[in-house]
């Protein structure tokens, strides 16, 4: 419980600081946008970034454990992730300036059933004493219902997602902020 309190507390820290929206959402597709400081240096962020084993919430997993999840920070490498029991790609690296811009460009989660795909775009910016973190997905394609409906979950799951990313380059954990 007192775990859950903390992260809770964290996410709300980190909340504070980022401006999360669902852009633009149509039945053919969306975009979600944020933009949040980190309060670690650029290369830091980066070298978090190619860690998402260390921050990604395993509950947003095929096989449940972050930890199966790897990313390759080269044109064409795979944000993968290999469990024992199977695998997956997620997404495939595109572009890559190191500790400034990373493109990946796939199918995250149910994505990968239906007939949509994406770009994502992250960006570090140096800031003072941090980094800007940016980034933005846009999805298109054909979903029974629209995919304007997802976009609010989508948006929502990935700001989990670079909300944890933020605390672990702050701290080494994905589940404790700094204090202010």
């Amino acid at each position: 419980m007192k775990r859950m309190v903390l992260a809770l507390a964290a996410s709300a820290l980190f909340a504070g600081q980022a401006g999360a929206a669902v852009v633009d959402a149509q039945p053919h597709g969306f975009k979600v946008a944020a933009s949040a400081r980190i309060a670690a240096p650029p290369r830091k962020v980066w070298a978090a970034l190619s860690t998402p084993g260390g921050w990604w919430n395993g509950d947003h997993s095929w096989f449940g454990k972050a930890s199966n999840l790897s990313l390759d920070l080269k044109p064409g490498g795979c944000f993968c992730e290999i469990a024992a029991e199977g695998g997956a790609l997620h997404m495939l690296v595109s572009y890559v300036k190191p500790g400034e811009e990373l493109r990946l460009w796939g199918a995250l989660g149910p994505f990968q059933t239906l007939g949509a795909g994406g770009g994502l775009t992250i960006r570090l910016e140096p800031v003072d004493q941090g980094t800007k973190l940016s980034w933005a997905y846009t999805v298109g394609g054909y979903v029974p219902g629209g995919l304007d409906k997802l976009a609010p979950a989508v948006d929502g799951v990935l700001a989990e997602q670079f909300g944890r990313l933020g605390r672990y380059a702050q701290t080494g954990s994905p589940d404790v902020a700094e204090a202010p």
